[in-house]
């Protein structure tokens, strides 16, 4: 059978941090159970649609999937296992943040399978989260640390920012020590990004907020990424790094152009030859299940010409590259045959390093990648 990995959207949140332009939404506590049952009408739909695939991961992300009682949860899963065929099932994640957590809630995701958990910390400075809107502190990070690992969860990914307004490079190294101290397995790595549509966005625009200067935020990153490797983690994507063994699953079929559904409000999937997303709010995603119709609101076809481009730009994301023969095997063509030239230009730009068996960013290239990804679009 075909492996596929599956993602659920949990579009909840107690409140939206300043940065966030993700599908959530901090006043829709009472569309709960709603949207949970329709979710589960949703999923009810692909049984027969993907008899020919073994659900290899499971992703719940938002939103906040912590801050919904862990019985939704519960069932969203029962509903899984009912429906569609999980005998190869290998990781099943749950974002969480440390304010919504409490012993019962993790004692429910250790019973009903969940053995990925991925805390959204950001910082362990305290002043720094009040500045970017988390409702969490560093004490409601540690509780939650430890009873996950009470509860015998041996796979915690952590996500942290870098580049924050008012962040100095003691903050972050501070916050870095401090989780390498604890022993996770992985850690997300991600630079503020102002995205339109958010509060740091306004605030950017009308001078509120002073960012770190380009060089100063690059730094952040390298010093960063380089001080996590010689505590062992592997620089696997741009921005995750694990011990060995404890890369994110469900993330490498993103990255390795694998064949994902996505199910909930706004979700996006990528299988038979299309790419297509849901309605992004509530009404019309009611409105379609409740005919039993996907709630799809748009969709388009992926072409030969667009899966290359797609498979190298993803690719190239995790920093091993692309592996030549891999890419021979899947498109029946040789690499360097379509793009010996952008490569040739890229290599001498000092972008991409290129050898026998594998095309790959180098450092500089990391931080310059879109310029290789645009030259790569048909």
């Amino acid at each position: 059978m075909k492996e596929l990995a599956l993602y659920i959207h949990i579009p909840f949140c107690i409140s939206k941090c300043y940065y966030c332009d993700f599908n959530s939404f901090s006043n829709k506590k009472l569309l709960i159970p709603d949207y949970i049952d329709h979710l589960n009408n949703e999923i009810k739909l692909y049984k027969d649609k993907l008899e020919d695939y073994t659900i290899k991961t499971i992703f719940f992300g938002g939103g906040t999937p912590s801050s919904i009682e862990a019985i939704y949860i519960g069932k969203i899963l029962e509903t899984i296992y009912e429906n569609l065929n999980v005998d190869n099932l290998e990781e099943i994640s749950i974002e969480v943040n440390p304010k919504t957590m409490d012993r019962e809630k993790v004692k429910i995701y250790r019973e009903m399978g969940i053995n990925r958990v991925s805390i959204g910390c950001q910082s362990l400075r305290d002043n720094i989260l009040k500045k970017i809107g988390r409702v969490h502190n560093s004490e409601d990070f540690y509780e939650t640390y430890n009873l996950l690992r009470k509860y015998n969860f041996s796979n915690i990914n952590v996500d942290l920012m870098f580049g924050l307004p008012g962040q100095t490079f003691d903050d972050l190294f501070f916050t870095l020590g401090e989780v390498v101290k604890l022993g996770v397995e992985h850690i997300s790595f991600y630079s503020l990004i102002i995205e339109e549509g958010t509060k740091y966005y306004d605030w950017y625009q009308n001078g509120k907020i002073i960012l770190l200067d380009e060089g100063e935020e690059r730094k952040m990153y390298h010093d960063g990424v380089k001080y996590l490797q010689s505590k062992g983690y592997e620089h696997y994507e741009i921005s995750n790094l694990a011990k060995k063994g404890y890369a994110c699953k469900h993330n490498l079929f993103y990255w390795k152009l694998k064949p994902y559904i996505g199910v909930g409000l706004g979700s996006h999937s990528n299988i038979w030859g299309k790419r297509y997303w849901n309605y992004e709010n509530f009404q019309e995603y009611f409105e379609f299940l409740s005919k039993n119709k996907f709630p799809i609101s748009g969709e388009e076809t992926i072409d030969r010409e667009m899966e290359i481009a797609e498979y190298l730009i993803l690719g190239l994301r995790l920093v091993q590259g692309i592996d030549k023969k891999d890419f021979f095997n899947r498109f029946g063509v040789s690499i360097d045959n379509i793009y010996r030239e952008i490569f040739n230009k890229h290599k001498k730009n000092g972008l991409i390093y290129i050898d026998d068996k594998n095309i790959r960013l180098t450092e500089k290239g990391l931080d310059l990648c879109n310029l290789v990804f645009v030259d790569l679009l048909p």
